[in-house]
């Protein structure tokens, strides 16, 4: 009987599974939902933001797992497990997220609709006057666009499209009708189109009332299917498969990924990895769909509260609750740009490096810097990498201007953006049409660097103006994304940038860069070296120390570096917003390393690796995350920090980051997470409001060692803390593996409490 046999190879790992880490970052998203110290209207946004989190999940990581199991591949799991243990284990967890998510929306934000100004209510709960209205919006709007689509042994089974609303209607047939006589049924479905909205929208005295869109169409049906029986009309959703990349894959081969894009053309007929389905939806009905897709209970999410919480989005954008949000503060100019200069950049940069931290700093000196090179008469090229834009793009309006002046505009645009990809598509050839050398993508890497080069002729000397950061050149983003980047007229700078330019656009092997370390020519094995340098430290006896901030950790060179480091003696603390397949506090294995997870206001986008080089710290950032994807199949640049001034800012960021005690959760060995608490001598410092006090002052290199790098919270990594767990840990000992036991309804997770647990 291998009752814990699951359960004993995730435990004795000493990596996390990639998914199930992932799945516990969006716990703590939900966490932010649940915070009662938050307005209603923000707590919406991070629901809505699970949803969609957990869409692109299915589409792409569950999407993924079937892959293997669809073509009889072999996969093993960082947690160990092979493919059907997993796809149980990672399915159960799936399940306890979305009952947790529907009970927190049932029992914690929809008691709170009323007092806040609204409400989503079902046809049965308005008024004679609002249900002529919402049956007249179905008269004139919704009925023109539905098309029953009815499926028996005359007609196929119909195309269901990705992420939409359908209901399955089973019907019979009256007056007599020989086929009702025997009790013959037949199944249609009715798609709701996706660019209507979510919810119809009505006015009640000083309310407003969302009626969702399914509700109407469902009290409408019997419009759509005169003369017959109406036995049952039930709604679901389907996620199917999302396209197959090289980059969703850590050990699959070329010449099968070929094979799998043969059968996935695109991501309408993808396979089906999830259905969505109400309460006591008709057997009948789950029954055809299992079959057809070839899925198993699984697979099947039974839905208590509104199936697809993204459009509650919708709440949030009506004209009564703008602004209702959380306010942000206005940005603060960069420490290193004084007020005043701005008109001037040209100038200023001769002389000056500037560190942007978004979005505590706007993203404007670079966009008004790229808009007046597009003017200036002395400019004579720009060359730019492009992963994602803005809607109507000032960037994109820069570069045409530029080409429509003559200059020489060079950009390279990803065009496999996940989910970007038709936008850069259509924007590149705005450019190419304008006379802009346009490159789409190199070879198979997927272009993630972030890098802009004005060329302009000052004299008889031609400058290089350069950035390059950790953010997309996007200026919507830029205020709710965290990154950091560099303008900068530094020669070497420059010399690095132009060189990374001639080889990702043409056919160039680089010297060895001064100031840039780049994927995928040897970034893992610069880091390693850099780890290992620590390691030597140590064994001197000398100070060292390791610090980086990123989104994700889960190459597994770089994790056994960073165990060996540990047990080496240097200290090591990570702040992952995301997933992390490391185990920190392992007795004998990490004890030395600590991990964190800051989730908040801002979606934390920066990359920053800090080395202490026994007291004379190296410190790097820039596009490139800790994974497999990032090194081998990404072309990514990470900048070295020079310039005294910058670089004791860059290790200030790391500082507060560590110092954070409002939006951070700790991550124990067992791979759960606990939300950490201000000591009772401790004051209460958030990260995302301290840095918009522009003169908070530069700490020295030593706080940064003396403070955090020596100092584990031991009690929390190791997970003998006091915190409530943002997940249940079944991977611990003594708990039943649910891929080992009999599937039961889920037991909802208690996330309050004063040490809430906690991932965005």
């Amino acid at each position: 009987m291998k009752l814990f046999k699951s359960a004993d190879l995730i435990r004795k790992s000493k990596y996390i599974s990639r998914d199930l880490s992932w799945l516990r970052f969006n716990y703590r998203v939900l966490d932010q939902a649940k915070d009662a110290g938050r307005s209603l209207f923000d707590r919406l946004r991070f629901m809505a933001i699970t949803s969609s989190n957990l869409d692109e999940f299915f589409m792409i990581r569950v999407g993924s797992l079937y892959n293997y199991l669809d073509y009889g591949k072999e996969r093993v799991d960082y947690s160990g497990l092979r493919e059907l243990p997993f796809r149980r284990k990672l399915l159960d967890f799936a399940h306890r997220f979305v009952n947790d998510q529907s009970m927190t929306y049932l029992n914690e934000l929809k008691p709170l609709f009323e007092k806040n100004g609204f409400n989503v209510l079902k046809m049965s709960e308005l008024t004679e006057l609002e249900l002529k209205k919402a049956d007249g919006y179905f008269k004139n709007t919704i009925f023109p666009l539905l098309t029953p689509m009815v499926y028996d042994s005359y007609h196929g089974f119909p195309l269901m499209m990705n992420s939409m609303l359908i209901f399955g209607v089973v019907t019979r047939s009256g007056g007599g009708d020989a086929e009702a006589e025997k009790g013959q049924e037949r199944l249609t479905f009715v798609q709701i189109p996706q660019n209507l909205s979510r919810f119809f929208e009505l006015t009640r005295k000083d309310k407003v009332i969302f009626v969702p869109i399914e509700e109407i169409v469902r009290a409408n049906l019997p419009k759509l299917f005169r003369n017959v029986e109406i036995v049952s009309a039930d709604l679901f959703r389907i996620t199917r498969n999302g396209d197959f990349t090289l980059e969703e894959s850590d050990d699959i081969d070329v010449d099968f990924i070929k094979e799998i894009q043969l059968g996935l053309k695109t991501r309408k007929k993808g396979r089906v990895v999830r259905l969505e389905v109400e309460p006591n939806s008709s057997a009948a009905l789950t029954g055809v769909l299992k079959e057809r897709w070839n899925i198993d209970n699984g697979n099947v999410f039974v839905i208590n509260s509104l199936i697809d919480l993204k459009g509650l989005l919708q709440i949030l954008k009506h004209p009564n609750f703008r602004g209702k949000g959380a306010k942000m503060p206005a940005p603060v100019l960069p420490l290193s740009l004084p007020e005043g200069v701005e008109e001037n950049m040209f100038e200023y940069l001769k002389t000056h490096d500037v560190l942007l931290h978004h979005p505590y700093n706007s993203i404007e000196p670079v966009v008004a810097l790229l808009e007046k090179a597009a003017e200036d008469p002395h400019v004579l090229g720009i060359k730019q990498t492009i992963y994602r834009l803005a809607d109507d793009s000032r960037v994109t309006a820069a570069l045409l201007k530029a080409a429509e002046n003559g200059k020489h505009v060079s950009v390279l645009f990803e065009v496999k953006a996940r989910f970007d990809e038709e936008r850069n598509i259509r924007e590149g050839a705005r450019l190419e049409k304008a006379g802009c050398f346009v490159i789409y993508g190199v070879s198979k890497y997927k272009t993630h660097t972030k890098m802009l080069m004005i060329i302009r002729k000052e004299g008889e000397k031609v400058t290089r103006y350069v950035h390059i950061g950790s953010g997309n050149y996007n200026e919507q983003t830029s205020r709710i994304y965290t990154d950091v980047s560099l303008l900068t007229t530094n020669d070497v700078y420059g010399h690095d940038v132009s060189e990374f330019f001639n080889v990702i656009t043409g056919h160039s092997q680089p010297d060895d860069y001064e100031y840039l370390i780049t994927a995928p020519k040897d970034m893992r094995q610069q880091l390693i070296s850099l780890i290992r340098e620590e390691v030597r430290n140590a064994k001197k006896g000398l100070p060292s120390g390791i610090v980086m901030k990123m989104n994700s950790l889960e190459d597994r060179e770089m994790m056994d570096e960073f165990y060996r480091a540990s047990k080496a003696g240097v200290p090591i603390r990570f702040i992952v917003r995301g997933i992390c397949c490391l185990r920190p506090g392992r007795p004998g294995l990490s004890e030395n390393i600590e991990v964190r997870s800051i989730v908040g206001d801002f979606l934390e986008h920066s990359r920053m690796f800090y080395f202490h080089q026994a007291g004379d710290p190296k410190v790097y950032a820039g596009s490139a995350d800790l994974m497999v994807r990032s090194f081998d199949r990404r072309i990514e640049a990470l900048f070295l920090i020079v310039n005294p001034q910058l670089k004791r800012e860059a290790i200030n960021i790391l500082y507060f980051n560590l110092k954070d005690n409002q939006n951070t959760y700790l991550m124990r060995e067992d791979g759960a997470y606990i939300r950490r608490q201000p000591t009772e001598d401790e004051p209460v410092f958030n990260v995302h409001k301290e840095f918009y006090q522009r003169n908070f002052g530069m700490v020295a290199e030593t706080a940064l060692y003396d403070e955090y790098l020596c100092r584990a919270e031991v009690s929390a990594i190791r997970g003998t803390g006091d915190g409530q767990e943002s997940v249940p840990a079944d991977d611990r000992p003594n708990a039943p593996d649910p891929a080992d036991t009999e599937p039961e309804q889920p037991v909802p997770v208690d996330l309050g409490g004063e040490e809430l647990p906690l991932g965005a």
